[in-house]
């Protein structure tokens, strides 16, 4: 018997030890704020000192991980709480935006500062938007000094491109909103953002990220995901709450579809006359011109929905006009806007065949049935010039109804649509560029013989008389 001791098996092999950088460092933006603090007291108001020491310490610093205490500090002197609020017990700095003077100068000064950061180190544009929409949900636990500050600030980056008009939403939150400080924050914002640039340059930048849509809106509500259709338009003479809570019944929050204008302001100041009133009155009264101009641009996408919502249902020419005609004068659109709005109804109510040569019979056929329409609103020479443009713009975009336009034209004089005085000044004075040479040249022979028939008429006359 083998009285011998049996070994335990061992494991054999080599042992790793972790890399000091493979190490995941533990978040402490405590020592990070230190860090930062001390460099921006020994530098103090001085700003170019303060930009070259952010500069010099993103080399040393992790900036990519603190950027939200980095840009805290650089805000309001230190690392915010929830509410905009700064700990006691925490290092802070007295050299800060909220601390500054409050003039445009110095912020332009401060928004240079954070200009040549973000280019700097391109890493921090994204938390920058970030902390930019934070800081306006945080409004409410700012002192109206900081608050104007901010607004500045904001307005001016804006200006430079440094961040998005999409930062703007955190203004309809409701906390803020309920209060005032939204519309307050606004007028300071914008007064900035139109100095620096001009109006034009802020509508094409909240248009951009459909924030025009949110400072002024009409909207239709849709009810049934299976068939939309018109149920309520919110219009600010008939709701000027905007409240539907009302009309939702027992409809599934899933088929029901709003959107609430005038964001800026509370429920129950949510019409086209305050705004206008209250930015006019702060001074803002391209900004109050600019929300009217969305107003009349929803209003009339609306109306086109509704008319070709009312043409695919079959409803007679007698109601389509009614309808239109009372929504002109609601609305005060003119009979020269208004026949551009039914042509594109027109046009877009039936499915064209993509083959050129039937396109052009096809279309004949569809507008010999809407021509009763067309005519209800071109009695102006005016608006008849205005339906010829949108005519041979339309045939122009549409390469399929290129050689259409002369059919087009000569069947819409024949159902007395179209005049010969407005044919002769479209063809001499008032067309546009698009497919000049093509369309000119299709209409000339019918161009002469309109000429040739109104010497005829003339010399007729000179006879009787």
């Amino acid at each position: 018997m083998n009285n011998q001791k049996q070994q335990k098996p061992t494991l054999t092999g080599q042992r790793f030890k972790t890399r000091k950088r493979d190490e995941k460092e533990r978040f402490d933006p405590t020592q990070f704020q230190e860090s930062i603090v001390q460099g921006l007291n020994q530098t103090g108001s001085d700003l170019e000192a303060v930009a070259k020491f952010l500069d010099a310490s993103g080399a040393k610093l992790d900036y990519r991980r603190y950027a939200e205490t980095l840009f805290d500090i650089l805000v309001a002197g230190g690392m915010l709480a929830p509410g905009g609020s700064i700990s006691d017990d925490l290092t802070r700095t007295e050299f800060c935006l909220f601390t500054a003077q409050e003039d445009l100068e110095t912020m332009q000064a401060y928004a240079q500062v954070f200009n040549k950061l973000i280019r700097r180190y391109k890493y921090l544009e994204k938390g920058f938007e970030e902390e930019i929409k934070k800081l306006l949900l945080f409004l409410k636990g700012f002192t109206e000094s900081e608050r104007n500050k901010l607004a500045m600030l904001t307005g001016i980056l804006l200006a430079n491109g440094n961040i998005s008009a999409a930062v703007i939403g955190s203004l309809f939150n409701e906390n803020v909103v309920k209060e005032g400080v939204s519309a307050a924050f606004a007028v300071k914002l914008f007064k900035s953002w139109i100095y620096e640039r001009d109006i034009n340059a802020v509508a094409v930048a909240l248009r951009k990220v459909s924030m025009d849509n949110r400072l002024m809106e009409t909207e239709k509500i849709w009810h049934g995901s299976s068939y939309p259709q018109k149920v309520l338009q919110l219009h600010h003479r008939e709701h000027p709450d905007g409240c539907i809570t009302s009309w939702y019944g027992n409809c599934p929050a899933s088929d029901c579809k709003a959107l609430q204008r005038l964001e800026l302001f509370p429920a129950n100041k949510r019409s086209c006359e305050h705004f206008s009133k209250y930015f006019t009155d702060a001074g803002l009264k391209e900004l109050s011109d600019f929300a009217r101009n969305q107003e009349a641009i929803g209003s009339r996408k609306e109306l086109q929905k509704e008319l070709q919502e009312m043409m695919a249902r079959g409803d007679n020419f007698k109601d389509i006009i009614a309808y239109v005609r009372e929504e002109m004068k609601k609305t005060s659109i003119s009979e020269q806007l208004m026949i551009g709005i039914v042509w594109s109804s027109v046009m877009s109510c039936v499915e064209w065949n993509k083959k050129e040569e039937l396109v052009c019979e096809q279309s004949i056929k569809h507008l010999k049935q809407y021509s009763p329409l067309l005519k209800a609103f071109t009695s102006q020479g005016a608006s008849e010039i205005i339906l010829l443009v949108k005519i041979q713009e339309y045939c122009y975009d549409n390469i399929h109804f290129m050689k259409a336009f002369q059919k087009i034209v000569v069947l819409l004089y024949k159902a007395d649509v179209l005049s010969e005085e407005a044919i002769l000044k479209w063809y001499t004075e008032a067309h546009v560029a698009k497919g000049k040479s093509v369309f000119l040249e299709q209409m000339k022979k019918f161009v002469e013989w309109l000429k040739h028939a109104e010497e005829e008429s003339e010399s007729e006359e000179e006879e009787e008389n």
